[in-house]
């Protein structure tokens, strides 16, 4: 079987790191070997492999990266829609799901000659319904908002790929954020920036504008060995000593009441795979439980924060609670210009291992307003809540301009005009300016890492960046800015005078 696992542009590397740790699990080799597609060295939105369909269990499951793991079940070239049409209409879909499911289809497409993309889509979503209605004399239901079953295809100039969605919800829903501010960061994308910075589990962790605690929690789940679809695979009602989620933690579709996609498709019914899923999940827990006897408490992760809003530091605590973290975390309402590096006792096991900050500032002149942070938070964003089609599950780089597309591009125009007024705007670039001072003053020795769509911010911190990554935030170009900041001894020349 051929999938394909998407995750946001720029973490195709630490993706395909990431996968070939998960088919080095004992539990998930012993159910058939993984061939990896060479890492891509160009954005491509996601990386290939080919394995047993229980490959699919391993990766949503697992995988901290990825949006989607999608199941390739056609490639061909095609001319028209109704090439497309005799492609999809010739595949046995009623070996996968029943007339009576609920069905979507999506499409995307780079550089393709068909005129409408809503078409294309309509002819494949036929052909998947009049096959099913003759095989079994009924058709199903469509469903664009919380179906069954998902299809997904892609269109090149040439060529057509139709998929089956294995993940359901995109994989960044993890399940425990039942608050958030406006438009948080994703929880993948914040995964696959602590891969970026090398961060290691017994490293100290800072975020000093925590927002809802996306990059906390995601460490500390990194630390304590749970994986991300935990939630969704039902560890904790399960293991008999974790918690029932919480009801509302990101609608019951992401709960372990409707979990994954696979589990509604017929090969993942059969009493062998539902063997192996288990297998997958009794391998998981026991880990989980050897990792909490290591990690007792928040204050034993290393892993702290702080925001200027005290409604976002709230937050914080509910979402580290239903994400199954121990106690409560170490957060605090502090203005970033006052945050300070925590103190932590050194031992053998963290020794050698540089303090590492990492934020994603709003964007925006409330950075310095106190207790506003959280209520203008990132409103040129992409919204958090964006189902994950288009740009987020599209296995390349570019789609057909639709609608969405066209909102996602007026999204991109109100951020740079915003950009352009703070740069004119002497109270920001004084704020910059100052928290650029403070960082070099109050975290020498660390390292600091900054995830903005602001290309200009080393020269507002007046910060010389040792490393720029470039990322992309749903639609937004962003960088990840690596700052090395030097101590105070560092920063004096042989003379006593500041370098």
């Amino acid at each position: 079987m051929r999938f394909f696992v998407v995750c946001p542009g720029g973490l195709e590397t630490v993706l395909a790191h990431e996968l070939k740790q998960i088919a080095e699990r004992p539990e998930v080799k012993a159910q058939g070997v993984w061939v990896m597609d060479p890492t891509p060295t160009s954005p491509t939105g996601g990386v290939g492999l080919a394995g047993p369909l229980s490959a699919a269990m391993a990766l949503n499951l697992h995988s901290r990266i990825a949006s989607r793991v999608l199941l390739q079940m056609a490639e061909s070239t095609y001319r028209q829609e109704d090439d497309l049409y005799r492609l999809a209409h010739g595949l046995a879909w009623e070996e996968w799901f029943s007339h009576k499911q609920t069905l979507r289809v999506d499409v995307t497409a780079h550089r393709s000659p068909l005129k409408s993309l809503n078409f294309a889509t309509l002819k494949i979503k036929d052909a998947i319904v009049d096959r099913l209605r003759e095989v079994s004399g009924d058709r199903p239901s469509i469903d664009t908002a919380f179906p069954d079953v998902r299809v997904q295809a892609h269109l090149t100039a040439t060529h057509v790929s139709i998929y089956l969605d294995t993940s359901g919800e995109a994989l960044f829903k993890r399940g425990w954020r039942d608050e958030k501010g406006d438009a948080p960061l994703k929880e993948n994308l914040a995964a696959g920036i602590l891969a970026l910075t090398g961060w290691q589990p017994k490293q100290p962790l800072f975020d000093p504008m925590c927002g809802s605690g996306t990059f906390l929690i995601e460490a500390a789940q990194i630390a304590m060995g749970i994986p991300p679809g935990a939630i969704r695979a039902g560890l904790y009602d399960e293991s008999g000593k974790e918690a029932t989620p919480s009801r509302l933690a990101y609608r019951p579709l992401v709960t372990s009441v409707h979990g994954f996609g696979f589990l509604r498709l017929k090969p993942y019914i059969a009493g062998a795979e539902q063997k192996k899923w288990q297998a997958l999940k009794d391998a998981v827990v026991a880990e989980m439980m050897e990792r909490r006897q290591a990690y007792p408490d928040a204050q034993s992760l290393r892993i702290s924060g702080s925001d200027i809003n005290e409604k976002l530091v709230s937050m914080t605590k509910s979402n580290w609670q239903r994400a199954q973290l121990p106690g409560l975390p170490v957060v605090r309402q502090v203005d970033a210009l006052a945050a300070k590096p925590p103190v932590i006792a050194s031992d053998a096991s963290g020794a050698g291992l540089p303090g590492l900050a990492l934020l994603n500032p709003p964007y925006g002149q409330r950075l310095g307003i106190k207790g506003g942070r959280g209520d203008d938070r990132d409103r040129a964003q992409d919204s958090y809540d964006d189902e994950g089609y288009g740009e987020d599950a599209d296995p390349y780089s570019h789609t057909i301009e639709t609608g969405r597309q066209s909102a996602k591009r007026s999204s991109r125009e109100s951020l740079k005009r915003l950009q352009a007024e703070e740069e004119m705007d002497p109270a920001f670039l004084e704020f910059m300016k100052q928290f650029g001072q403070h960082l070099k003053d109050a975290f020498g020795g660390w390292h600091v890492f900054i995830l903005t769509a602001d290309m200009a911010l080393p020269g507002q911190l007046r910060i010389k960046e040792s490393r720029r990554t470039p990322l992309f935030n749903g639609p937004l170009e962003c960088r990840l800015f690596r700052f090395e900041m030097r101590s105070k001894a560092e920063r004096l020349d042989s003379s006593g005078k500041p370098a």
